[in-house]
């Protein structure tokens, strides 16, 4: 059985570990740590939950010197909900360090003068914060990251989907040559790559792929919306079911958008987190949400990911996550510590691959259908094809007969057809019956021999 002793930590980390009740690391942190120690770059690929955050602080924060007055790693995150939770526990661990290691956290939103009068008299061992305030303290000779031997990028994706990538590449050009980069990211988007390329040589990549999917006190419901409005689907779900806190998903911030407007026609108070929201305005929504002043939050899977929903009782996914590994992300807001949660995904033929896809990794849908306005049980979607699989094989020249009934041909000759292939079926179980009479005759005759 692993445990951190074997990363052979100083005394400050164990300790911050024993404060936190950490003994075993994650999957992530037992591939990864190793490789950080030794100074190397790294991708990490990895979902939200996994430890990742730790990944890159423990050994990093071990290397630091608390004696230099200068900034030793910068960490940007493409949220200031996702950079105070890296904040957070950095500062958790910095306090067991003598002297104690100086993390500051620089977001927008904050006092930036005040922030440049403080760092005019003292530079912070450990930066973290959103991509645009660092660079406004860089570029205001504040902040002096030029020392730093360590950058992390967390949420990469995020990043680029909210248009922070140029302002982490400015901060990356001023940080120096030998420099030891670690970028996380639950994706890898192909418009990334031309950034990794530029700043990384050689990294170690690492694809983390979850192993306890979601946690067992999780239904999950699937919900055909074939030949049915989706939008009016999803505001019966919300209604019928009574959710004390449901989350939306959807694909795009066009559709979260569409899904917004809709609810709020139907009368319903929602909340809307996506890219465009400016982050004074998310902010905002999400103290109302905290305070229980909306009871329905549709939202985009990077604009939502950091932020960290308490009471999601429902989550229902308005489409199919392109990228599976958000599917559960999103089903995995709801159920936690050890509360019951309902995960509802709706689907169309069209997803059907995918729907697979997410069976495969562990995941038993249920299917539902709503009738006379209730949620009941359904038939399960692979009927037809089990049911299809056990049929008679039909022989080559009915065969022929079938291929021309699906084509255009006169309704006289569907129905000649249809008696051919029932009159062929049934002159096939007569035979089979004067087979199986013959049969038990001769067995009857050898028997009585």
């Amino acid at each position: 059985m692993s445990s951190f002793k074997q990363f052979q930590f100083n005394d400050f980390i164990m300790n911050a570990l024993a404060d936190k009740g950490f003994e075993q690391p994650t999957e992530v942190q037992e591939k990864l740590i190793p490789v950080i120690k030794k100074g190397k770059s790294v991708i990490g690929q990895s979902q939200t939950g996994s430890g990742k955050t730790h990944t890159f602080l423990l050994p990093l924060m071990n290397k630091i010197n608390p004696q230099l007055d200068e900034v030793q790693i910068v960490i940007t995150a493409p949220s200031r909900e996702l950079a105070n939770q890296i904040y957070q526990e950095a500062i958790q661990i910095g306090k067991f360090s003598q002297p104690e290691i100086r993390v500051t956290n620089f977001v927008g939103g904050t006092d930036k003068q005040r922030q440049i009068s403080k760092l005019k008299n003292q530079q912070p061992h450990v930066v973290i914060g959103t991509p645009g305030r660092i660079l406004d303290l860089m570029n205001e000779q504040a902040l002096k990251a030029h020392t730093a031997f360590a950058f992390v990028v967390d949420e990469a994706d995020m990043t680029l989907d909210m248009g922070f990538l140029e302002e982490v590449d400015q901060i990356a050009g001023r940080l120096p040559d030998r420099l030891q980069m670690l970028v996380f990211s639950a994706t890898i988007p192909e418009k990334l790559k031309p950034f990794l390329k530029k700043y990384m040589e050689n990294p170690v990549v690492e694809h983390i792929k979850p192993k306890n999917i979601i946690s067992e006190t999780i239904d999950n419901w699937l919900i055909s919306t074939k030949g049915k409005d989706k939008n009016r689907l999803i505001y019966q779900l919300l209604t019928i079911g009574h959710p004390y806190l449901a989350i939306v998903f959807a694909n795009t911030k066009q559709r979260v958008d569409e899904i917004t407007e809709y609810l709020k026609g139907q009368g319903l108070k929602v909340a809307k987190i996506h890219g465009d929201i400016t982050p004074r305005e998310r902010k905002r929504v999400m103290r109302q949400v905290q305070d229980l002043e909306f009871q329905y939050v549709v939202a985009t899977d990077l604009a939502a990911r950091g932020i960290d929903i308490e009471g999601v009782s429902h989550v229902i996914n308005a489409e199919v996550p392109s990228d599976l590994d958000f599917f559960i992300h999103r089903v995995g807001r709801t159920g936690r510590n050890g509360l019951e949660g309902t995960a509802i995904t709706l689907y169309s033929p069209a997803d059907e691959e995918a729907i697979s896809e997410v069976e495969q990794l562990g995941i038993e849908f249920h299917p539902k259908e709503i009738k006379d306005g209730e949620i009941v049980d359904t038939y399960d979607r692979n009927r037809r094809t089990k049911r299809e699989k056990s049929q008679e094989v039909l022989d080559t020249t009915l065969v022929g007969l079938v291929k021309k009934k699906k084509k255009k041909i006169k309704p006289g000759y569907k129905k000649k057809i249809d008696r051919a292939i029932s009159e062929s079926n049934r002159q096939k179980r007569k035979v089979e019956r004067r087979q199986q009479t013959r049969t038990a005759r001769k067995s009857k005759k050898n028997s009585n021999k």
